[in-house]
């Protein structure tokens, strides 16, 4: 299948609409929880299907980048859904947001590995959204807009964003630079003597993987992403227990606890408390 996507706001009134992935010919493929279901509602933007399937994929370009949770943020669903459509068919996981504030809070719960980002939006707008994602995580962002005027474009590249990817554009297109910003991500971070390997599940402390559980991993790497920051205990609820809609600030403790006596062992730097708000991972001392 082939999808042509045109900027839905273009001589169309920006009401929320919704389709059905039957609609897209991808038959069964989840186009992820969270988006709306309007049967019969207006087409918020248009699409030209062909009969031609989309290009055979370079060989290694399939296995190369495993499938992955992609979070896509479009205050319009019908956009929503058919780059969930073209995603999915590929093997990815969407989650769907339809504003700023539920794109961060669901960034916040799904810890995604990409984000796909629409610049204009009510209330946070794209460049909002970047920033904060920016600020608390290395996630890659690819930001899709219609606007061609190149100095939003430089902006949101100072802002953060990865890539950006105008309308309209060609499935294909989305496939290959998401293929991009995924391979670049995969090259392991590292923050002073942390090394934080995602696609591995590893946390290294100067060289040496660290034995840790789901929940230490999540922890620790949240903190490795603010090194010298505090970070809030909602914060790391958040990223600890996604999709728990209400955790319990009291697991915080216990699991700390555990992970600084792994660190301690290790030689590594220790979270420390601060009363009443949250904790902070420092940068080790020269000596250490």
């Amino acid at each position: 299948m082939e999808v042509d996507v045109v900027d839905p706001h273009a001589g169309q009134d920006p009401r929320r609409s919704s389709v059905g992935s039957s609609e897209f010919g991808v038959g069964s493929i989840a186009l992820g929880h969270g988006m709306d279901s309007a049967p019969g509602s207006a087409l918020g933007c248009r699409m030209a299907i062909r009969s031609r399937p989309m290009t055979t994929p370079v060989p290694g370009h399939a296995t190369e980048v495993a499938s992955r949770k992609v979070l896509v943020v479009d205050d319009e669903p019908a956009m929503v859904g058919v780059i969930g459509a073209i995603l999915g068919a590929a093997g990815h996981r969407i989650v769907a947001a339809y504003d700023g504030l539920e794109a961060l809070r669901r960034f916040r719960e799904e810890d995604p590995d990409l984000v796909l980002l629409d610049l204009a939006m009510p209330g946070l707008d794209g460049a909002m959204v970047c920033r904060e994602i920016r600020a608390i995580s290395d996630a890659p962002i690819i930001v899709i807009s219609g606007e061609t005027d190149l100095a939003v474009t430089v902006e949101l590249l100072e802002a953060g964003a990865d890539d950006y990817l105008r309308k309209p554009f060609r499935g294909e297109e989305l496939l290959a630079r998401t293929r991009a910003v995924l391979r670049r991500a995969r090259r392991t971070p590292q923050r002073g003597a942390w090394t934080l390997d995602r696609t591995r599940h590893e946390v290294r402390w100067r060289g040496a993987p660290l034995a840790l559980t789901v929940t230490e991993f999540r922890l620790l790497s949240r903190l490795i992403a603010r090194l010298g920051e505090v970070v809030e205990s909602v914060d790391l609820l958040a990223f600890a227990w996604p999709g728990v809609p209400d955790p319990d600030p009291l697991w915080l403790k216990p699991h700390l606890a555990r992970l600084r006596v792994k660190l301690s062992a290790a030689g590594a730097t220790t979270p420390t408390a601060i009363r009443g708000v949250g904790y902070r991972l420092d940068e080790p001392d020269a000596g250490l």
